[in-house]
């Protein structure tokens, strides 16, 4: 009895390190877009943030249409080029279509990837799930007219928002009220 007592003990003392494993998720990333990551074949949505998908267009500061949500996952993988050091995404939830959701960094200790997004101006703060972690490095990217800040856009989520209302993609891209 005593003998199982102390192996019983023994894992006990272990299972939290194990759990704290379970939760990091570490690896090499490749970009799915401007806000999710695979890292071992598990997608992971950045936690916080927001980037346009593929479909909306946004406005340079010349008024030119481009494709923001490819720009947007070019600068990510640009990201990972620059800082060739492993992803270390710590779990928070999962999200409606069952990703993980992680505050993601590069390497450690490294940049929180999802404010290094939003300091560029290839993401938005999402204050409906980041509680405004990231409005300061919105707030400095809008004043710098950096990335999509440059010309105009509509925030993903009314973009997304405007397709499920029946709108065309193109029309939501410059429709006035969704943004």
């Amino acid at each position: 009895m005593i003998k199982l007592f102390a192996i019983l003990l023994s894992l006990a003392e272990l299972l939290p390190n194990a759990l704290a494993a379970e939760e990091s998720i570490v690896g090499r990333a490749s970009v799915i877009d401007g806000d999710t990551i695979e890292i071992h074949g598990t997608r992971i949505r950045l936690w916080g943030i927001d980037a346009p998908e593929s479909d909306p267009r946004c406005r340079g500061s010349d008024s030119e249409l481009y494709r923001c949500g490819q720009k947007a996952a070019a600068a990510l993988a640009g990201l990972f080029f620059a800082i060739a050091r492993p992803v270390i995404c710590d779990r928070k939830d999962r999200d409606q279509y069952g990703r993980i959701v992680a505050l993601c960094k590069i390497g450690d200790p490294g940049p929180d990837i999802a404010h290094w997004m939003v300091s560029n101006g290839h993401a938005l703060d999402w204050p409906q799930y980041s509680a405004g972690q990231y409005a300061e490095a919105q707030q400095r990217a809008e004043r710098a007219s950096a990335g999509m800040w440059a010309g105009s856009f509509v925030e993903p989520w009314r973009y997304r928002a405007c397709t499920r209302a029946g709108e065309r993609p193109s029309e939501c891209s410059d429709k006035a009220p969704f943004r």
